[in-house]
């Protein structure tokens, strides 16, 4: 059809053409509804949009939202930011899925009232403007009961009425009563609806603020080559506690498969004592529903997860949708995997590598529904077993609509439950896995060195479109990442990267204890593999190690603990500094009540000096004002004054300072 020639009343409701009112360009949303965005229990949505009408006059509208079942709308009314640009915000108190939209329409009384006081302030006759104001409050009569009608009408016969003055009338018209009671019952006949309900999950707190720490739970063992059990983990969670970690991530548990098990650091040749990588699942004893029988029961894993709660830490599991040649799986639905020519189930390849001991699912087999039902009850039956956080290993290498379907399936029967993502692929990727459900995301932290690339990076994540969907989960090192920069760096790398990790992200984690114990060996010059990685054998650790980072670790988590500024990212502002190697950045709650500035040595080998130049409009602090920067690593205060203050960090003692911001009101340390 020529849209040139369309009816005004093609595809349209007979109303079509008065509703005059225009809302476009609305934030927050993802892909026009298509993909929810994310927050926590509690937090405020703010909403925005350009909301207009032709001509002058006056609009109103409102920001409509309901908790997802929930047989009406609530409503916040928005109020005019600047330029067209409308705001309103409401509160997300429960888990779960809640939608949001708006409405906007012609308020006619309000362009009256606007009219009229111009009117009147002009000095020009204004009795035909009370003739028509009271015509308004008539038609309102219809939808007015009670005291309110009461009230209206006798504005109505006062604004007609012969018998009163005219400055009495006057004083009618203008009466903030009048005002308020035609507010609450204006007309919406002709109301403009935003077509689209816009999603929103809400996660516990968890989703943005964490620390995770990584163990293999077979090397949980104080006797060398014997293999650690649940018991054992029990063992070491007071060791986690005191570090400040609340998230233990405990690798695949489950029985491990033995045909074609690598070796001692990956070699293709296995030796009959090698315990082979727990990624490689699935054998005669049983598949992802069941656990390493060398690890202990379901029942004992049971009463690890019961035993960490004791301790502030849950247990996340991770999910692996992979098997073993050996997995029941491969035996029983020969249908959901890939067959070679010469009849053999494909193993897993990423050019040149080869993974033998692993064979993926076919997600385009014809029996892809009964796989995908199959694949969901692995995490019901853990779920069953207490778990409620899931770290998924390479979620990019299955279908976006599987997550898609898996993940909102669970978070609605279990909106409690947080899946993180690990993947390391295409930018692009890594969001779209976002935006169908995951809570966390694994990001490109590790390789983010020299300062301009995390600026660049952390900008994107927190700056963009990005915030509204994809919570980052920033990982100093992983049992297939040691960076170069850690491997040569020595202990000051380790630490820098720990500071921010910490400080940068809300969700951080390392692999442990490989990362308090600063192992840095690789496998071969040019690897981020580890030499005699735990992938592939157990390891004994000496947890009580004199040169261990647990102390700075427990130093960190309980700084992140003890000021809320930390516990998100949406704030965090990067400040200029005159050192390429010197990193400033602060992030702030949203009264400014708490304040951190972090700077950063990035050369883990030289001492640096550098002034650097806060933003202090952002930070809330007058040009000339003098203020106390508290660092609470050293426990040292600072008397800055103005935007340029002084900083030197050798990395061999001090990497770096973090600032909490106080207002100098008197001597050293009485700032309030």
């Amino acid at each position: 059809m020529n849209p040139n020639h369309l009816s005004p009343h093609d595809g349209q409701d007979q109303d079509y053409g008065r509703r005059r009112v225009v809302i476009e360009n609305v934030t927050p949303e993802v892909e026009k509804g298509e993909f929810p965005i994310k927050r926590e229990a509690g937090d405020l949505v703010v909403v925005e949009a350009d909301i207009f009408v032709d001509g002058h006059d006056t609009i109103a509208s409102v920001l409509l939202y309901k908790k997802e079942g929930a047989s009406s709308w609530k409503e916040a009314p928005m109020e005019l930011v600047q330029n067209d640009t409308w705001r309103a915000s409401f509160r997300v108190e429960e888990l779960g899925r809640y939608r949001y939209t708006l409405m906007g329409w012609v308020d006619h009384f309000a362009t009256w009232y606007k009219g009229f006081v111009k009117k009147y302030e002009a000095g020009q006759d204004v009795s035909s403007e009370m003739l028509i104001g009271a015509k308004m409050i008539m038609d309102t009569l219809q939808r007015v009961s009670g005291a309110d009608a009461n009230r209206l009408e006798t504005c109505a016969y006062m604004l007609t009425s012969d018998t009163f003055p005219l400055e009495a009338k006057i004083g009618t018209a203008l009466s903030e009563e009048l005002v308020a009671l035609m507010q609450g019952y204006q007309e919406r006949r002709f109301a403009t609806v935003y077509p689209i309900e816009l999603p929103v999950i809400v996660d516990r707190k968890k989703a943005r603020f964490s620390a995770w720490y990584e163990m293999f739970p077979r090397s949980v063992t104080p006797r060398q080559a014997s293999h650690g059990t649940f018991k054992d983990v029990e063992g070491v969670l007071p060791y986690i506690q005191e570090m400040g970690f609340d998230v233990l991530y405990l690798p695949p548990i489950h029985p491990i498969g033995k045909t074609k098990r690598k070796g001692r650091n990956g070699d293709v040749v296995c030796q009959p004592d090698d315990p082979g990588s727990p990624w490689a699942i699935g054998s005669e004893e049983g598949g992802h529903k069941a656990v390493h029988p060398e690890l202990g029961t379901l029942e004992d894993f049971r009463a690890l997860v019961a035993r960490a709660k004791d301790f502030g830490i849950e247990i996340a599991l991770d999910i692996a949708y992979q098997c073993s040649p050996d997995h029941p799986y491969v035996k029983e639905h020969p249908e959901w995997f890939r067959v070679r020519p010469d009849g053999g189930i494909q193993y897993a390849e990423n050019p040149p590598k080869r993974y033998e001991d692993i064979v993926p699912f076919d997600f385009e087999c014809k029996q892809w529904p009964a796989l995908w039902e199959e694949l969901a009850s692995i995490v019901l039956f853990w779920i069953e077993q207490g778990v409620r956080i899931f770290r998924v290993d390479n979620p990019h290498t299955k279908p976006f609509r599987f997550w898609q379907w898996l993940i909102p399936r669970f978070k609605e029967a279990h909106p409690d439950v947080l899946f993180l993502s690990e993947a390391h692929t295409r930018p692009k990727i890594m969001y779209r896995l976002a935006k169908v459900g995951f809570c966390q995301s694994y990001t490109y932290f590790p390789w983010k060195i020299a300062k301009w690339e995390l600026e660049q990076y952390f900008t994107e994540l927190t700056k963009t479109q990005a915030v509204e969907f994809f919570r980052p989960s920033l990982w100093t090192n992983t049992p297939d990442i040691l960076t170069e920069y850690l491997q040569t760096g020595g202990r000051p790398a380790f630490m820098i990267r720990l500071i921010l990790a910490a400080m940068l992200g809300s969700n951080y984690g390392v692999y442990g204890p490989a990362f308090e114990l600063m192992e840095r060996l690789p496998r071969a010059k040019g690897s981020e593999e580890y030499l005699d990685s735990e992938k592939y054998e157990i390891r004994t650790w000496d947890l009580e190690g004199h040169d261990s980072l647990r102390g700075s670790i427990a130093q960190l988590n309980r700084i992140r603990g003890e000021n809320p500024a930390l516990q998100g990212v949406g704030s965090l502002t990067f400040h200029p500094t005159e050192h390429e190697s010197i990193l400033c950045f602060s992030k702030r709650t949203p009264d400014r009540s708490n304040i951190v500035v972090v700077v950063v040595n990035l050369d883990p080998f030289q001492r640096h000096w550098t002034y650097v130049n806060l933003n202090l409009d952002e930070l809330g602090i007058g040009a000339d004002e003098t203020y106390e920067a508290f660092d609470t690593l050293s426990g040292e205060g600072y008397v800055w004054r103005g935007a340029w203050n002084y900083v030197e960090l050798d990395p061999a003692w001090r990497p770096a300072h973090i600032l909490v911001l106080k207002r100098h009101t008197g001597p050293l340390g009485t700032g309030q």
